[in-house]
């Protein structure tokens, strides 16, 4: 990954997709957001949670967002 690009983890509980997991997908800011074939599954949040890169920051979901994201990692 370049230096010039933010990564974003979205966590989400049991999206369409994946309606038995809690999943974290990996998204890339440059100019724009891009959604990257990054992709964690796990049964319970805190094992998800355990499987993100280390050092990473959480943000709360906010009101607008998608019933199913739990939270935002930087």
């Amino acid at each position: 990954m370049a230096k010039d690009k933010l990564s974003i983890w979205t966590v989400y509980e049991r999206p369409l997709d994946h309606p038995e997991n809690f999943v974290a997908r990996r998204w890339e800011v440059t100019p724009e957001i891009t959604p990257t074939g990054d992709v964690l599954l796990a049964d319970d949040l805190n094992a998800l949670r355990e499987m993100l890169p280390a050092g990473l920051v959480r943000l709360e979901r906010q009101p607008a967002d998608d019933p199913v994201i739990v939270e935002t990692w930087l």
